[in-house]
């Protein structure tokens, strides 16, 4: 067992970190609502603590899940940020979303103190991240993967180390870039089944067996045809994710004019009002532009 120190408490974060101190880890958290910190504590043994600098001091691995990549040098290189106390030989994981540029800026500021740096971004949303089960794309040197990976199986039903520090975070973007272009394509299919007098559920139910079936198909038709939007990855954190990946294809030339696209939708979602509406919300774009009535009620 031992010492780990977790930063961010949020939808994600909250159930990673108490699946490290359900495991028998010592685990000191940090999260920049204190409130927060002291609900976590209500529900799993550990100790919380006021920067993140006291949070990592002793702990031999330190992982983070923040916002964006403000939010993560704040919480890592700031005053009282991670590497203030973090010691030679210990290694930091950063599990936030963000872009390959600050993970590298990141890891080589660590490489300068002798600490270890893994960007691991992950997918599976908040559901995965309670049940244990999310997917972890790794960048970095085998060694550091090697020796944080029994501590990433306590919440993780895969990992893949996909080459050197960025290239976690380049893969998620691959991830969400698949993400886009397939939830959008449900939304169509869903708007022109009630368009057509279909039984959108029925269409489903049949399409779903073949080759058109996707996660989002299996676990969102039902919510979205229902108008409800309140059961994952918000669009507000899509856009932000989207804006890392455009951002990135600037620079490396990849063509992405479907995810352009559909990033435009997304912004459309947020002056409906629908920024913390998860990103199956765009089905109620498609509705709001141009309603149609299921015909089979």
């Amino acid at each position: 067992m031992a010492t780990v120190a977790f930063l961010g408490l949020g939808v994600m974060g909250y159930p990673m970190a108490g699946f490290l101190a359900n495991a028998g880890h010592s685990v000191r958290v940090y999260n920049r609502t204190a409130s927060r910190a002291r609900q976590w504590l209500d529900s799993y043994p550990g100790e919380a603590f006021a920067t993140p600098a006291e949070t990592a001091s002793g702990a031999e691995l330190v992982f983070a899940c923040v916002g964006n990549d403000n939010d993560l040098r704040e919480v890592v290189t700031g005053e009282q940020g991670a590497f203030a106390g973090m010691q030679a030989g210990s290694l930091f994981v950063d599990h936030t979303t963000a872009s390959a540029d600050v993970a590298r800026e990141l890891a080589a500021i660590g490489a300068e103190r002798g600490i270890g740096f893994l960007d691991a971004p992950v997918s599976g949303g908040q559901t995965g991240a309670e049940n244990g089960a999310l997917t972890i794309m790794v960048g970095g040197e085998q060694a550091d993967y090697e020796r944080a990976l029994p501590f990433l199986q306590c919440y993780a039903r895969a990992t893949n180390l996909l080459g050197p520090v960025g290239s976690g975070q380049l893969c998620k973007m691959v991830n969400q870039v698949c993400i886009a272009g397939i939830v959008q394509g449900l939304a169509e299919g869903l708007h022109f089944a009630r368009a057509a007098g279909l039984d959108a559920e029925q269409v489903v139910e049949v399409i779903s067996k073949g080759a058109a079936q996707s996660w989002q198909m299996e676990n969102r038709y039902k919510t979205m045809l229902a108008g409800e939007y309140e059961h994952g990855f918000a669009v507000d954190w899509m856009r932000k994710d989207l804006g890392i990946v455009l951002d990135e294809a600037k620079r490396n030339g990849a063509l992405l004019p479907v995810t352009a696209l559909v990033d435009q939708f997304y912004s459309e979602v947020q002056a409906l009002g629908g920024g913390r509406w998860d990103t199956s919300s765009l089905f109620a774009r498609l509705m709001h532009v141009r309603p149609f009535e299921d015909k089979t009620d």
